[in-house]
């Protein structure tokens, strides 16, 4: 980035700034009525100088997740609350249908030790369970990647392998298609079943039908979801033994009285006929 970019991206940032403060400055007059909703300093997509995330338009990124500079979300991925994806030495690829769940971190090296490069590379149709580390790995398609295990540089997870939960995958290891491998460090465990296999592709389904419920969830206004706490409250029922045990008195709706002739199970008369 030359000159004028920096100056440019400088005049930016503290145009930003500048909004975040009198957001604060609003917040703070319209005192416990004030609602905290998009502005805050916390960013979901952050360059870093030239290097924008490319986030597609149909992937979910939860609020609280952070994408960092060199960083591709293919269609139809989720990256879940408290994630962090940072890609400032090298790049990330993350494919299409690919979930990457909470807590979960996704780094890059610039080079390992004989000096090849190595970005993180995510194909399509993953799941990468909860707090689970990749660090300049390559994870192919339909892969599975449990909760809690690491993978380190130089990795490799062809398709169809499997990472069991809590492993730790030393540099440079390659576990081979439909192969589950687990410990400190992994080693080979089994061969994955067929009904294993269908299950992976079935998790990435799963994860992105539930990311679009999220994602709907995230994109409602104030209003909206005021709107639907005014109904929770007023809908709300629970048995009379419950009741009772709380002590509360629960408004019952008044019953909606019928005239004679839309009674249910009761034929009308013959007067009121014609």
């Amino acid at each position: 980035m030359g000159t004028l970019g920096r100056a440019i991206y400088s005049v930016g940032f503290w145009i930003r700034e500048t909004g975040q403060a009198l957001d604060r400055l609003g917040c703070r007059l319209q005192g416990n009525y004030y609602f905290h909703e998009q502005l805050s300093r916390h960013r979901t997509l952050m360059n870093i100088f030239d290097k924008v995330p490319n986030v597609h338009k149909d992937a979910f990124v939860a609020p609280s997740a952070s994408v960092i500079g060199d960083v591709q979300v293919g269609q139809g991925s989720s990256i879940w609350y408290g994630c962090v994806l940072r890609g400032d030495v090298n790049s990330i690829h993350v494919g299409s249908g690919t979930n990457i769940q909470d807590n979960s971190l996704v780094h890059v090296a610039k080079s390992n030790l004989s000096g090849k490069v190595l970005p993180t590379i995510i194909g399509d149709n993953v799941t990468v369970g909860h707090n689970a580390v990749l660090h300049g790995c390559t994870v192919e398609d339909e892969t599975f990647v449990g909760m809690g295990s690491v993978l380190l540089d130089g990795v490799v997870v062809e398709k169809h392998g499997m990472v069991a939960a809590g492993a730790l995958v030393r540099q440079n290891t390659r576990i081979p298609c439909g192969e589950v491998w687990g410990g400190n460090p992994a080693k080979f465990l089994r061969k994955l079943t067929d009904e294993e296999i269908a299950f992976i592709s079935q998790s990435a389904t799963n994860y992105a039908n539930l990311a679009q419920v999220h994602a709907a969830e995230n994109a409602k206004s104030f209003d909206e979801i005021e709107f639907e706490k005014v109904l929770r409250k007023k809908f709300a029922r629970r048995d009379e033994e419950y009741d009772s045990m709380l002590g509360v008195v629960r408004e019952v709706p008044q019953e909606l009285i019928l005239p004679d002739n839309i009674l249910p199970n009761k034929s009308p008369k013959p007067s009121q006929i014609g």
